[in-house]
Protein backbone atom coordinates (compact mmCIF):
# COMPACT_ATOMS: atom_id res chain seq x y z
CA UNK A 1 0.00 0.00 0.00
CA UNK A 2 0.66 3.66 -0.51
CA UNK A 3 1.98 5.82 2.15
CA UNK A 4 0.33 9.41 1.77
CA UNK A 5 1.38 12.10 3.97
CA UNK A 6 1.51 16.02 4.31
CA UNK A 7 4.31 18.34 3.66
CA UNK A 8 5.74 21.18 5.95
CA UNK A 9 4.11 23.14 2.86
CA UNK A 10 0.60 21.94 3.16
CA UNK A 11 0.66 19.26 0.14
CA UNK A 12 0.26 15.92 0.30
CA UNK A 13 3.26 13.62 -1.18
CA UNK A 14 2.42 10.01 -1.95
CA UNK A 15 5.53 7.28 -1.76
CA UNK A 16 5.26 3.74 -3.13
CA UNK A 17 7.06 0.72 -1.80
CA UNK A 18 6.35 -2.34 -3.63
CA UNK A 19 8.49 -5.29 -3.78
CA UNK A 20 10.47 -5.60 -7.12
CA UNK A 21 9.99 -2.00 -8.20
CA UNK A 22 12.06 1.13 -6.89
CA UNK A 23 10.57 3.45 -3.86
CA UNK A 24 8.90 6.14 -6.40
CA UNK A 25 7.00 8.88 -4.75
CA UNK A 26 5.19 12.32 -6.21
CA UNK A 27 4.10 15.37 -4.50
CA UNK A 28 0.08 16.57 -5.12
CA UNK A 29 -1.86 19.79 -4.08
CA UNK A 30 -4.19 17.44 -2.76
CA UNK A 31 -4.77 14.39 -0.82
CA UNK A 32 -7.51 13.24 -3.10
CA UNK A 33 -5.05 13.47 -6.34
CA UNK A 34 -2.11 11.59 -3.95
CA UNK A 35 -4.34 8.82 -3.27
CA UNK A 36 -5.41 8.35 -7.02
CA UNK A 37 -2.15 8.47 -8.52
CA UNK A 38 -1.12 6.33 -5.94
CA UNK A 39 -3.67 3.54 -6.67
CA UNK A 40 -3.34 4.03 -10.24
CA UNK A 41 0.27 3.66 -10.27
CA UNK A 42 0.08 0.40 -7.85
CA UNK A 43 -2.04 -0.96 -10.63
CA UNK A 44 0.04 -0.57 -13.53
CA UNK A 45 2.94 -1.87 -10.98
CA UNK A 46 0.70 -5.37 -10.29
CA UNK A 47 0.06 -5.20 -14.55
CA UNK A 48 3.70 -4.97 -15.09
CA UNK A 49 3.49 -1.92 -17.18
CA UNK A 50 4.60 0.83 -14.95
CA UNK A 51 6.74 3.30 -15.93
CA UNK A 52 7.96 5.98 -13.84
CA UNK A 53 7.58 9.48 -15.97
CA UNK A 54 9.35 11.36 -13.54
CA UNK A 55 12.31 11.56 -15.63
CA UNK A 56 10.96 13.06 -18.32
CA UNK A 57 9.00 15.76 -16.62
CA UNK A 58 12.34 16.74 -14.89
CA UNK A 59 14.38 17.04 -18.81
CA UNK A 60 13.74 20.15 -20.28
CA UNK A 61 13.95 19.65 -24.13
CA UNK A 62 16.39 22.34 -23.80
CA UNK A 63 18.59 19.95 -21.47
CA UNK A 64 17.74 17.13 -23.95
CA UNK A 65 18.84 19.43 -26.63
CA UNK A 66 22.23 19.84 -25.47
CA UNK A 67 22.69 16.22 -24.01
CA UNK A 68 21.95 15.11 -27.89
CA UNK A 69 24.31 17.41 -29.27
CA UNK A 70 26.77 16.55 -27.10
CA UNK A 71 26.13 12.51 -27.08
CA UNK A 72 24.77 12.21 -30.77
CA UNK A 73 25.39 14.98 -33.06
CA UNK A 74 29.14 14.52 -32.60
CA UNK A 75 29.23 11.13 -34.27
CA UNK A 76 27.85 12.62 -37.76
CA UNK A 77 29.53 14.35 -40.34
CA UNK A 78 31.02 17.71 -39.81
CA UNK A 79 28.36 18.98 -42.17
CA UNK A 80 25.29 17.59 -40.57
CA UNK A 81 26.33 18.33 -37.02
CA UNK A 82 26.73 22.47 -38.52
CA UNK A 83 23.22 22.01 -39.83
CA UNK A 84 21.87 19.98 -36.39
CA UNK A 85 23.37 23.37 -34.39
CA UNK A 86 21.06 25.44 -36.08
CA UNK A 87 18.05 23.09 -36.42
CA UNK A 88 18.65 22.62 -32.26
CA UNK A 89 18.64 27.06 -31.79
CA UNK A 90 14.79 27.15 -33.72
CA UNK A 91 13.87 24.22 -31.91
CA UNK A 92 15.05 25.44 -28.32
CA UNK A 93 13.68 28.67 -29.18
CA UNK A 94 9.93 27.28 -29.05
CA UNK A 95 10.01 24.27 -27.28
CA UNK A 96 12.89 24.81 -24.73
CA UNK A 97 11.48 25.33 -21.32
CA UNK A 98 9.05 22.66 -21.78
CA UNK A 99 9.72 19.50 -20.11
CA UNK A 100 9.72 16.19 -22.47
CA UNK A 101 6.72 15.04 -20.80
CA UNK A 102 5.01 18.23 -22.09
CA UNK A 103 5.37 17.99 -25.38
CA UNK A 104 2.46 16.88 -27.02
CA UNK A 105 1.69 16.05 -30.97
CA UNK A 106 -0.83 19.26 -30.74
CA UNK A 107 2.12 21.11 -29.68
CA UNK A 108 4.38 19.80 -32.29
CA UNK A 109 1.75 20.15 -34.91
CA UNK A 110 1.39 23.59 -33.44
CA UNK A 111 5.38 24.38 -34.09
CA UNK A 112 4.80 23.26 -37.96
CA UNK A 113 2.50 25.45 -38.83
CA UNK A 114 3.66 28.59 -37.35
CA UNK A 115 7.25 27.40 -39.04
CA UNK A 116 5.06 27.10 -42.39
CA UNK A 117 3.48 30.23 -41.37
CA UNK A 118 6.85 32.62 -41.36
CA UNK A 119 7.27 31.29 -44.54
CA UNK A 120 9.99 28.32 -44.13
CA UNK A 121 10.12 26.10 -46.79
CA UNK A 122 8.48 22.64 -46.34
CA UNK A 123 11.97 20.48 -46.67
CA UNK A 124 13.48 22.64 -43.71
CA UNK A 125 10.70 22.04 -41.66
CA UNK A 126 10.68 18.37 -42.68
CA UNK A 127 14.19 18.46 -41.52
CA UNK A 128 13.56 19.92 -38.61
CA UNK A 129 10.65 17.99 -37.00
CA UNK A 130 13.36 14.90 -38.23
CA UNK A 131 15.73 15.86 -35.50
CA UNK A 132 13.05 16.16 -33.31
CA UNK A 133 11.27 13.19 -33.40
CA UNK A 134 15.09 11.74 -33.47
CA UNK A 135 15.74 13.18 -30.32
CA UNK A 136 12.21 11.99 -28.46
CA UNK A 137 13.25 8.41 -30.26
CA UNK A 138 16.81 8.59 -28.56
CA UNK A 139 15.11 9.75 -25.24
CA UNK A 140 12.43 7.09 -25.03
CA UNK A 141 15.29 3.86 -26.26
CA UNK A 142 18.69 4.56 -24.55
CA UNK A 143 17.76 7.56 -22.44
CA UNK A 144 15.16 5.75 -20.26
CA UNK A 145 13.36 8.89 -19.57
CA UNK A 146 9.92 6.80 -19.09
CA UNK A 147 8.01 8.39 -21.88
CA UNK A 148 5.18 5.33 -24.11
CA UNK A 149 5.42 7.58 -27.30
CA UNK A 150 7.24 9.39 -29.47
CA UNK A 151 5.19 13.25 -30.13
CA UNK A 152 6.30 13.50 -33.26
CA UNK A 153 5.55 10.10 -34.47
CA UNK A 154 1.93 11.09 -36.07
CA UNK A 155 1.74 14.33 -37.35
CA UNK A 156 1.29 15.40 -40.34
CA UNK A 157 4.32 16.39 -41.77
CA UNK A 158 4.94 18.47 -44.69
CA UNK A 159 5.14 17.49 -48.30
CA UNK A 160 9.17 17.01 -49.51
CA UNK A 161 7.96 19.32 -52.90
CA UNK A 162 8.77 19.34 -56.40
CA UNK A 163 12.70 20.50 -55.31
CA UNK A 164 14.98 22.82 -57.35
CA UNK A 165 14.73 22.43 -61.30
CA UNK A 166 17.29 25.18 -61.84
CA UNK A 167 19.87 25.02 -64.86
CA UNK A 168 22.55 27.13 -66.24
CA UNK A 169 21.88 28.92 -69.57
CA UNK A 170 24.83 29.45 -72.08
CA UNK A 171 24.79 33.44 -71.45
CA UNK A 172 24.61 32.29 -67.28
CA UNK A 173 27.50 30.43 -67.83
CA UNK A 174 29.58 32.56 -69.52
CA UNK A 175 29.01 34.99 -67.02
CA UNK A 176 29.62 32.82 -63.95
CA UNK A 177 32.48 31.54 -65.41
CA UNK A 178 33.69 34.57 -66.29
CA UNK A 179 33.07 36.40 -62.54
CA UNK A 180 35.42 33.73 -60.46
CA UNK A 181 37.88 33.04 -63.03
CA UNK A 182 38.64 37.10 -62.35
CA UNK A 183 38.69 36.54 -58.80
CA UNK A 184 42.31 36.75 -57.16
CA UNK A 185 41.98 33.41 -55.43
CA UNK A 186 41.97 31.02 -58.10
CA UNK A 187 40.64 28.47 -56.34
CA UNK A 188 37.61 29.92 -56.77
CA UNK A 189 36.96 29.02 -60.37
CA UNK A 190 38.52 25.81 -60.43
CA UNK A 191 36.19 24.87 -57.98
CA UNK A 192 33.06 26.10 -59.64
CA UNK A 193 34.28 24.48 -63.20
CA UNK A 194 35.31 21.06 -61.61
CA UNK A 195 31.78 20.98 -60.01
CA UNK A 196 30.02 21.92 -63.64
CA UNK A 197 32.17 18.41 -65.00
CA UNK A 198 32.09 16.38 -62.31
CA UNK A 199 28.07 17.03 -59.84
CA UNK A 200 30.60 16.32 -56.70
CA UNK A 201 28.77 18.18 -53.99
CA UNK A 202 30.71 21.27 -52.24
CA UNK A 203 32.27 19.25 -49.43
CA UNK A 204 33.42 16.19 -51.85
CA UNK A 205 35.14 18.72 -54.10
CA UNK A 206 36.68 21.45 -50.85
CA UNK A 207 38.11 18.14 -48.95
CA UNK A 208 39.74 16.37 -51.70
CA UNK A 209 43.37 15.42 -51.00
CA UNK A 210 45.35 14.75 -53.70
CA UNK A 211 46.16 10.68 -52.42
CA UNK A 212 42.49 10.22 -53.12
CA UNK A 213 43.56 11.91 -57.17
CA UNK A 214 44.84 9.38 -59.83
CA UNK A 215 45.13 11.56 -63.04
CA UNK A 216 46.29 8.66 -65.16
CA UNK A 217 43.39 7.05 -64.82
CA UNK A 218 41.43 10.01 -64.58
CA UNK A 219 39.40 9.03 -61.40
CA UNK A 220 38.62 10.36 -57.83
CA UNK A 221 38.62 8.32 -55.13
CA UNK A 222 35.64 9.21 -52.51
CA UNK A 223 35.44 7.63 -49.03
CA UNK A 224 33.66 9.92 -47.16
CA UNK A 225 30.22 10.91 -48.80
CA UNK A 226 26.92 12.08 -47.66
CA UNK A 227 25.14 9.05 -48.07
CA UNK A 228 28.16 6.84 -46.70
CA UNK A 229 29.07 4.96 -50.01
CA UNK A 230 32.63 5.17 -51.15
CA UNK A 231 32.37 5.69 -55.25
CA UNK A 232 35.08 6.29 -57.75
CA UNK A 233 34.04 9.67 -60.13
CA UNK A 234 35.37 9.16 -63.32
CA UNK A 235 36.97 12.59 -64.52
CA UNK A 236 36.41 14.23 -68.09
CA UNK A 237 39.30 15.86 -69.27
CA UNK A 238 38.25 19.19 -68.20
CA UNK A 239 38.15 18.48 -65.34
CA UNK A 240 41.07 16.25 -65.10
CA UNK A 241 42.92 19.44 -66.21
CA UNK A 242 41.60 21.32 -63.47
CA UNK A 243 42.83 19.23 -60.93
CA UNK A 244 46.24 19.35 -62.32
CA UNK A 245 46.48 23.52 -62.32
CA UNK A 246 44.95 23.16 -58.64
CA UNK A 247 47.82 20.59 -57.44
CA UNK A 248 50.38 22.73 -59.59
CA UNK A 249 49.19 25.66 -57.62
CA UNK A 250 52.92 27.37 -56.78
CA UNK A 251 50.73 28.97 -53.77
CA UNK A 252 50.11 25.38 -52.81
CA UNK A 253 52.05 25.18 -49.09
CA UNK A 254 53.81 22.43 -47.76
CA UNK A 255 51.77 21.29 -44.46
CA UNK A 256 48.80 20.11 -46.34
CA UNK A 257 47.29 17.69 -48.65
CA UNK A 258 44.11 19.40 -49.56
CA UNK A 259 43.59 20.04 -53.21
CA UNK A 260 41.75 23.48 -52.21
CA UNK A 261 43.27 24.67 -49.12
CA UNK A 262 42.53 27.72 -46.73
CA UNK A 263 44.60 29.41 -43.90
CA UNK A 264 45.71 27.59 -40.66
CA UNK A 265 42.89 27.41 -37.64
CA UNK A 266 43.33 28.17 -34.05
CA UNK A 267 45.28 24.89 -33.94
CA UNK A 268 47.64 25.17 -36.87
CA UNK A 269 46.12 23.00 -38.96
CA UNK A 270 44.95 24.02 -42.26
CA UNK A 271 41.01 23.57 -43.23
CA UNK A 272 39.69 23.28 -46.48
CA UNK A 273 39.25 26.50 -49.09
CA UNK A 274 35.84 28.17 -47.92
CA UNK A 275 33.91 30.43 -50.32
CA UNK A 276 30.37 30.23 -49.64
CA UNK A 277 30.34 34.14 -48.85
CA UNK A 278 32.36 34.83 -51.97
CA UNK A 279 29.72 32.57 -53.61
CA UNK A 280 26.61 34.97 -52.52
CA UNK A 281 28.50 38.16 -53.26
CA UNK A 282 29.50 37.15 -56.79
CA UNK A 283 26.85 35.39 -57.85
CA UNK A 284 24.27 38.69 -56.92
CA UNK A 285 27.06 40.84 -58.60
CA UNK A 286 26.03 39.19 -62.28
CA UNK A 287 22.63 38.52 -61.29
CA UNK A 288 22.46 35.45 -60.48
CA UNK A 289 21.45 35.51 -56.76
CA UNK A 290 18.97 32.89 -56.86
CA UNK A 291 21.67 30.25 -58.32
CA UNK A 292 23.38 27.94 -55.27
CA UNK A 293 25.83 26.49 -55.81
CA UNK A 294 24.36 22.68 -55.04
CA UNK A 295 22.31 23.50 -58.58
CA UNK A 296 25.78 23.56 -59.97
CA UNK A 297 25.15 19.20 -59.49
CA UNK A 298 22.36 19.89 -60.62
CA UNK A 299 23.47 20.32 -63.64
CA UNK A 300 25.98 18.34 -63.84
CA UNK A 301 23.59 15.55 -63.74
CA UNK A 302 21.58 16.64 -65.72
CA UNK A 303 24.11 17.34 -68.17
CA UNK A 304 25.12 13.81 -68.15
CA UNK A 305 21.57 12.31 -69.06
CA UNK A 306 21.38 14.34 -71.97
CA UNK A 307 24.67 13.27 -72.99
CA UNK A 308 23.08 9.61 -73.30
CA UNK A 309 24.31 7.78 -70.17
CA UNK A 310 21.74 5.74 -68.37
CA UNK A 311 20.24 6.32 -64.88
CA UNK A 312 22.82 3.08 -63.44
CA UNK A 313 25.75 5.27 -64.86
CA UNK A 314 24.42 8.09 -63.85
CA UNK A 315 24.46 7.15 -60.07
CA UNK A 316 27.24 5.72 -60.04
CA UNK A 317 29.13 9.26 -61.12
CA UNK A 318 26.97 11.24 -58.71
CA UNK A 319 26.33 8.74 -55.89
CA UNK A 320 22.82 8.99 -55.92
CA UNK A 321 21.49 5.83 -53.62
CA UNK A 322 18.06 5.26 -55.17
CA UNK A 323 16.81 6.30 -58.76
CA UNK A 324 14.09 8.09 -57.09
CA UNK A 325 16.59 10.53 -55.73
CA UNK A 326 18.16 10.88 -59.31
CA UNK A 327 14.68 12.07 -61.18
CA UNK A 328 14.66 14.81 -59.10
CA UNK A 329 18.19 16.02 -59.32
CA UNK A 330 17.34 15.62 -63.24
CA UNK A 331 16.37 18.45 -65.58
CA UNK A 332 16.00 17.94 -69.27
CA UNK A 333 15.67 21.14 -70.86
CA UNK A 334 12.83 20.58 -73.73
CA UNK A 335 14.58 21.85 -76.29
CA UNK A 336 17.21 19.24 -75.81
CA UNK A 337 14.59 16.19 -76.15
CA UNK A 338 13.41 18.56 -79.00
CA UNK A 339 16.95 18.07 -80.94
CA UNK A 340 17.25 14.12 -79.80
CA UNK A 341 13.62 13.42 -81.13
CA UNK A 342 14.26 15.09 -84.59
CA UNK A 343 17.70 12.89 -84.63
CA UNK A 344 15.84 9.66 -84.05
CA UNK A 345 12.95 9.85 -85.86
CA UNK A 346 14.72 11.14 -89.32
Amino acid sequence: MATIVKTPSGTWKAVIRKLGWPTTAKTFRTKRDAEDWARSTEDEMVRGVYLSRAPSEKLTVAGALKRYMEEVSVTKKPTTQRSERFTAQHLEAFFGKYSMAAVSADLVAKYRDERLAAGKANNTVRIELAMLGHLFRTAIQEWGIGLTFNPVANIRKPSPGPGRSRRLNLDEQQRLFAAVDGHSNPMLGWIVRFAVETGMRSSEITGLRRSQIDLQRRVVGLSDTKNGFARLVPLTRVAAGILQLAMDNPLRPLDTDLVFFGEPGANGHRKPYVFQKLWRRITSDVGLADLHFHDLRHEAVSRLVEAGLSDQEVAAISGHKSMQMLKRYTHLRAEDLVSKLDRRLA
